[in-house]
């Protein structure tokens, strides 16, 4: 087993998340992103004798701590895998409508700390950013093959760096001179291409979530999971999404809102609003960690959740 520690990160908007999510005490929940257990946790805490949990996560490590945390089979269980296959998994359960489903977007803090998976420039680690490590390419084994024109558009829409073209070309031409296997010497390479370093954030910030997203096609199995999640709730249930930087973010507050807007007709067509099927609203505003909590964990800063809920069509 992985001897990363069980347990010693705070989950973001912990409480905020499973109250908003967790309905009913004999219901059906997924966690679709079990990280290190911190919501599955509260989940259960709250549920019933006849209550279930499905989780769900790619990361290997997830899974051994889910099976240290969790009794096998009863009224938990554990896939591995990706979110955007919730429907698979509850096809394997024979589960049709679910209570709720929460996701906490991103890399969790444990993946950050530990240098050998590759997603930080804070200590010297392979190269790796996969967090399915079973499957896929590295970010280095990517990075080999690349080409400058593709890495300048995957820097510019998932990292939204300011200098993309500057920053892919230096990556290239350095990985033609030697292989760039480590993640010190990828944070070298940005550093030094980047003309105009971002006040209290590290010049390579942008490029790390970038090719990180892109290694493991994060955007696209959340527009895959959000669809199917949504399709997957009972009336009542409840869609409960925490993301932490921008472009998750758009994706999940467009997908809200126009699922919230309803199936309205073509532009021009004549309708009255009593005729528009609206199957979902959201409830409240976008919600933010409060100013203790990002005080003790400044990863938080960035949280934003968003609630959907499935309501009857009378």
């Amino acid at each position: 087993m992985n001897d990363e520690p069980l347990g010693l990160h705070e989950t973001v908007l912990l409480n905020e998340a499973v109250e908003s999510l967790v309905t009913d005490k004999a219901g059906f929940y997924v966690d679709a992103t079990f990280g290190r257990g911190g919501h599955s946790q509260k989940i259960f805490q709250l549920l019933g004798d006849r209550g279930r949990l499905l989780a769900i996560d790619k990361d290997v490590v997830a899974i051994e701590t889910a099976e240290a945390l969790f009794k096998k089979g009863g009224n938990f269980t554990i896939s591995h895998g990706s979110f955007a296959d919730i429907d698979r998994y509850l096809d394997e359960l024979n589960v049709v409508g679910v209570n709720g489903v929460l996701a906490d977007l991103g890399v969790s803090s444990p993946q950050l700390d530990n240098a050998d998976r590759g997603f930080s420039f804070m200590n010297d680690g392979p190269l790796d950013m996969r967090m399915n490590t079973q499957q896929g390419v590295s970010a280095s084994q990517w990075l080999a093959s690349v080409s400058i024109e593709e890495l300048t558009k995957v820097l510019k829409e998932y990292g939204e760096e300011k200098y993309p073209g500057r920053i892919a070309r230096a990556i290239v031409e350095e990985g033609v001179k030697q292989p760039i296997t480590t993640t010190l010497q990828l944070a070298k390479v940005v550093s030094d291409a980047n003309p105009s370093w971002e006040k209290s954030k590290h010049p390579a910030t942008r490029t790390f979530q970038a090719i990180r997203i892109k290694v493991n096609n994060e955007l696209g199995d959340l527009e895959a999971f959000l669809e199917k999640s949504a399709n997957c709730l009972s009336v009542g249930g409840r869609l409960v999404v925490i993301s932490f930087h921008s472009l998750e973010d758009r994706i999940v507050k467009r997908f809200m809102r126009d699922k919230a807007k309803g199936v309205t007709p073509p532009p021009g067509i004549p309708v009255y609003e009593k005729d528009i099927v609206r199957n979902f609203k959201l409830l409240g505003k976008a919600f933010k960690p409060s100013d203790q909590e990002v005080e003790r964990n400044v990863r938080s800063r960035s949280a934003v959740m968003r609630v959907l809920e499935k309501v009857a069509n009378d």
